[in-house]
Formats: C-alpha cells, sequence, structure tokens
C-alpha cells in the first residue's frame, strides 16, 4: 500500500485508494465478543522481544510470495487468496533484513534461509526495471509490473531504496564469507544495487522525483523533499558509484535550502524538522522508520539537523500526544499508544486505509507505530508489547504477530497484515538490542561515502 503521504493532502487519497478487497465485508471484526476478561500471560520481557521477532518474521518466511520468495503486498487471514501473488518492493527490503535478523538469532536455517534469499535476488534480477529502478508492486510470478495506479506503471524510486537498503545489508553479511553460494549472494545483491540509476530520477533538476513511466515520463510529478519517509532514497542515490547525485540535490530537494529546520515545540519537546503537512506537529511514525532500519540515526547530523533528535523526538511527542489524548478516544494509554499509516476504520464504521497521525487521528492504534519505535521510546515500547501479549494475546495477536491495527473506542481489530507494517518490527528491535542491521548499513564503504558527499558527521561511526 502506497504511503505517499508528503502532505495531509494526501491522507484522504490513501483512504479512499484501497485495492481492491478492502471493503468493509470482512476488512475488520471486533473485539471481546463475551464481554469477558482474558486471562493474562507472565511472559518476561525477553521472552516478549523473541515472540515479537519470531512472529513477524513469519510474515516473510511462512507468508512469502511463493515463486519469488519475496514479500506479498497484504496477507488476510480472512482472506488468505488476495493478491497472493502480487510482491511489494518496498516491503520485500525490509524482508531480506528480517530474514538476515533470523539468521543471525537461528530463528531459521541458515541453509534454507540462503536458498530464499538466492531466489529472491535472481527474481529481481529478471523482473521488469525502468532506469535500474523497480515498480512499487511486481507480478511474484512473472516479474511484470503490476501498476499501482493509471500513471503509476514504471519506476518507484523510493520502494527502490528501501529495497536497495535491504539489498546492501545482504551483501554485506556474506561478502566475507568462505561459502560459495553465501558469497554468490553478496555479489548479486551488489550488482542489484548499483543498477540503480538514481540520477535519471532528477530529470536535470535538483531534487529527485517518485516515479518515472515508460507511458507517462515524469508525469505524476512528485518530488521527494524532506521530513518524510524519503531521506534513505538521498542516501542511497550519493552512495551510487555509477549513478551519484551531486550534494546540490540534496541541499535543495530534500534539505530545502535549510527549510527542513524546524522550531516547533510539542508537548515541550522540539520537533526538530518540520514534517511534511504536519502544521508544526508530527507526521505518521514510519517517517521515523523506513530510512531508518539501515541507517543510524544516533548522533547523525547534516548542516540542518541531528536526526537522532528528530526520530527520537518524533516518538517521544507521538507517544505524549496519545497520552494527553486530546479526542478522548477509549484505549489511548501509556500501554496502548502510537499513530502511523495502516489499515483503519471510518466513524461510520466502514474500513480502508489511512495515514494516522496527530492531525488525521482517527482512533486507531497501530501495534507497528510504538514496536518500530523501541530503539527511541524503549520503556514506552515496551508497554505496548506488554499490552498486547501478556494482556491481550488472544484478541490482537494472530499467525504473524500483531495484527494490523485497532481501535479500542470502537472494538474493533483488523486481522490483516500488511508488509511495509511488519517489515519495520523485527529490524527496528534488533536495532534496539545490538544495532545488527545499523552496524551492517552504516559500515558499508559505499553508503559511508555517500554520507560524507553529502555533509553528514556521525558520532557512532567516525565520520
Amino acid at each position: 500500500m502506497k504511503r505517499i503521504v508528503i502532505s495531509i493532502l494526501f491522507t484522504g487519497l490513501l483512504f479512499n485508494s484501497c485495492s481492491s478487497g478492502d471493503s468493509v465485508s470482512g476488512s475488520g471484526t471486533p473485539i471481546g465478543g463475551g464481554g469477558g476478561t482474558e486471562t493474562p500471560n507472565s511472559y518476561s520481557d525477553a521472552q516478549l522481544i523473541e515472540m515479537v521477532q519470531k512472529d513477524a518474521l513469519k510474515y516473510f518466511w511462512d507468508y512469502a510470495e511463493t515463486n519469488s520468495k519475496l514479500a506479498r503486498e497484504r496477507y488476510h487471514t480472512d482472506n488468505p487468496s488476495q493478491d497472493a501473488n502480487v510482491v511489494t518492493t518496498g516491503g520485500s527490503g525490509f524482508g531480506l533484513m528480517t530474514i538476515l535478523v533470523g539468521i543471525k538469532n537461528g530463528y531459521v536455517t541458515r541453509a534454507e534461509a540462503i536458498s530464499k534469499l538466492t531466489t529472491s535476488l535472481n527474481f529481481l534480477q529478471n523482473a521488469n526495471r525502468f532506469h535500474g529502478a523497480w515498480s512499487h508492486w511486481i507480478n511474484g510470478v512473472n516479474g511484470q509490473v503490476i501498476p499501482f495506479g493509471t500513471m503509476d506503471n514504471g519506476g518507484d524510486l523510493v520502494e527502490t531504496a528501501f529495497l536497495a537498503q535491504g539489498l546492501i545489508c545482504v551483501r554485506e553479511y556474506f561478502k566475507n564469507s568462505s561459502d560459495a553460494s553465501e558469497l554468490a549472494l553478496s555479489q548479486k545483491a551488489d550488482a542489484l544495487w548499483k543498477g540503480i540509476e538514481w540520477n535519471w530520477y532528477t530529470k536535470g533538476e535538483n531534487v529527485l522525483y517518485w516515479h518515472w513511466s515508460p507511458n507517462y515520463d515524469f508525469q505524476m510529478n512528485l518530488q521527494l523533499r524532506g521530513f518524510d519517509e524519503t531521506l534513505i532514497t538521498y542516501i542511497l542515490a550519493a552512495s551510487s558509484p555509477n549513478y551519484s547525485i551531486n550534494k546540490s540535490v540534496y541541499q535543495q530537494g530534500w534539505a530545502r535550502n535549510g527549510g527542513i529546520q524546524s522550531s516547533a515545540m510539542q508537548y515541550g519537546i522540539p520537533v526538530v524538522a518540520n514534517h511534511n503537512g504536519a502544521n508544526g506537529t508530527v507526521g505518521p511514525m514510519f517517517w521515523s522508520h523506513y530510512s531508518f532500519l539501515g541507517l543510524d540515526p544516533r548522533g547523525l547530523t547534516d548542516e540542518y539537523v541531528n536526526y537522532g533528535n528528530v526520530t527520537t523526538n518524533h516518538a517521544r511527542i507521538m507517544y505524549q500526544y496519545c497520552i494527553t489524548n486530546p479526542k478522548g478516544w477509549q484505549g489511548y494509554n501509556s500501554k496502548s499508544w502510537g499513530l502511523t499509516a495502516s489499515y483503519s476504520r471510518n466513524t461510520d464504521g466502514t474500513t480502508g486505509y489511512a495515514a494516522h497521525q496527530p492531525n488525521n487521528d482517527l482512533g486507531v492504534i497501530t501495534p507497528t507505530a510504538a514496536l518500530s519505535s523501541m530503539p527511541y521510546t524503549p520503556t514506552e515500547s515496551m508497554n505496548l508489547l506488554r499490552f498486547l501479549y501478556n494482556e491481550n494475546y488472544n484478541k490482537y495477536i494472530g499467525v504473524a504477530g500483531p495484527y494490523d491495527a485497532y481501535s479500542i473506542h470502537y472494538n474493533w481489530v483488523t486481522p490483516r497484515y500488511l508488509a511495509i507494517d511488519q517489515g519495520t518490527i523485527v529490524p527496528m528491535i534488533e536495532n534496539y538490542k545490538n544495532q545488527f542491521l545499523w552496524q551492517l548499513f552504516m559500515n558499508a564503504p559505499d553508503v559511508k561515502q555517500g554520507l560524507v558527499k553529502l555533509g553528514f558527521h556521525s558520532t557512532q561511526y567516525g565520520f
């Protein structure tokens, strides 16, 4: 599900543009049917962290698209066959990183993981590409584009960036292996990443564009400007050994010549960066997740902002917003918090998809918002994890971990999953535990070179 939340103006578009199957019937169920209380569990924090990581991994392991072994766009427990062969490019990048965590922690066998990853990368090599970029959706059977919209039938640079972030981590994890199949996998990931023509997507201007279509050229005309989920696109574009962008593209595009800076405060907490369309407050939490599965924000600064402060304060403000609960929703509290884009519910009972945030708060909590913020708000994120698994396991936990969204106010939960929501949980929790993916990505020589080129400094990595 594309999260084009560059401005709050797009929120209505997203909510009303769900693909077939996101209808009222069957897309949500009441919770706590008999009115009784659930017998609580007493898992320790360590047990809870392992449980949610193993559960969310299942989305990319047990419920992957069967031919490509990449991530399905969605998995609905109430309609498992829906979109069974629709591969999501960005979610697949998150899936690559999730599987690396599975290998590292022994949740999956190394040999089977290598086999699955090799199948996936071979598929990507043969899939349709547009100046090196993949489309938002790919047919998992034949590798052809599945249009996301009429003009969105070509390269999607942002989804491609999320995928490339995963490819670089795969390359780095296996690059020194003595096993021939693992070394070949690393080399394949490297070749795929290096084939992306980032500079094509500038149109010769000092800004990156999201889409290009062989039929419609750049007609979608969506520029990437901070702050939102697209920072990683600029980092990788600068890091490319073959198709790099100039620093001016970053300065004038992403950073808006310094306009990315914000002096706004929320709940006594500096917002730090202008969140697109948020009018001085913060956007949906995924803006501080998608680019930061590999990119370590701690002590990471450019000429304008400190991204450690941007991301941590984003989560802190989101938590305080839910505690304050200005709209008076039932169920918002220190244990049940977090707004981001996900499946949703309207006040009239219809369902869809929405970019939940303080200025678009519909009474819906999305578990990935808090769980994927664990590196930023560990105490507050653990509160939600305990609430889900120890207090409400039978209501909110399904075959691949926490369901996508719920509303206590409306006594509603959707028994469904989206790749881009499940896909940030495992990597970000692992980064909280031991900085695993951050270390892989940030120590990649080309990534470090790209960051330096753009004027970044990192206290964690010595540049």
